[in-house]
């Protein structure tokens, strides 16, 4: 299958902190990967370096055949391509639901102002939240929110999208809204990387989950290889942990 993602002995450093060290993966088109691990592995620094929101110390990040570019139009483009869902939901307060998902196809990909804004009401349509368009952030809940931020990122018609911990910010009640959107969009072949804490998602929807611990990516498998036959010591504690509660 065609690498949508390569990534080649990255290292990242911050001061003293080695964050990254010798991270390869591939991740397919049309492949979804989930990225587990305790606090402080490496997950979302790795998310972070996929479209250059934090740059590597060493080592190569390739998008679609391309290593990413350092800076202007290049880059701008790539994180066109590259579509990323934050913790928190980063939407413009003063500016309604359908003007925060048309804002960047008018602005950056110079699209018509009536198709842009068509374009994100079936958007927000197919996220579930089309009654909320005319509605500000602040007058929606978090889970809707987060789902705004979805169809947000699908605006630009990304090759691929990453989600750094999508859902850690949200109640308990609004989680599966959210999560039932990611799915979604995994049963229509979109490329993900999904850094998250929700085991069942992994379950429910990657393809491969990648385990982080200290900055390396000690095990990679099938949902099914990981949950019930890890084969590091570090990840059967892990699992413990968390399948406990």
């Amino acid at each position: 299958m065609t690498a949508m993602i390569e990534v080649t002995a990255v290292n990242k450093h911050f001061g003293d902190a080695h964050v990254l060290r010798d991270v390869n993966l591939e991740v397919a088109a049309g492949e979804v990967v989930v990225v587990v691990g305790p606090s402080g592995s490496g997950k979302s620094t790795l998310c972070r370096c996929l479209n250059r929101l934090e740059t590597v110390t060493s080592g190569e990040v390739r998008i679609d055949g391309r290593p990413l570019p350092r800076e202007g139009r290049e880059l701008a483009r790539l994180r066109s391509e590259v579509g990323m869902v934050f913790q928190s939901f980063n939407l413009f307060g003063h500016r309604t639901i359908l003007d925060n998902v048309a804002l960047g196809p008018i602005h950056v990909g110079k699209r018509d102002k009536a198709r842009a804004r068509a374009d994100g009401l079936e958007l927000l349509e197919r996220v579930g939240i089309a009654d909320q368009a005319g509605k500000y952030p602040a007058q929606l809940s978090g889970g809707q929110q987060q789902r705004a931020a979805i169809a947000r990122a699908l605006a630009m018609r990304p090759k691929v999208m990453l989600f750094d911990e999508p859902t850690s910010a949200l109640d308990p009640e609004m989680v599966s809204e959210v999560l039932d959107v990611m799915v979604g969009l995994a049963a229509d072949g979109m490329t993900m990387v999904v850094v998250t804490h929700e085991m069942g998602f992994a379950r429910r929807a990657a393809d491969r989950v990648v385990f982080m611990d200290s900055g390396q990516i000690v095990e990679s498998g099938s949902p099914d290889e990981f949950f019930t036959d890890a084969r590091s010591e570090r990840a059967r504690t892990f699992l413990a942990k968390v399948l406990s509660h």
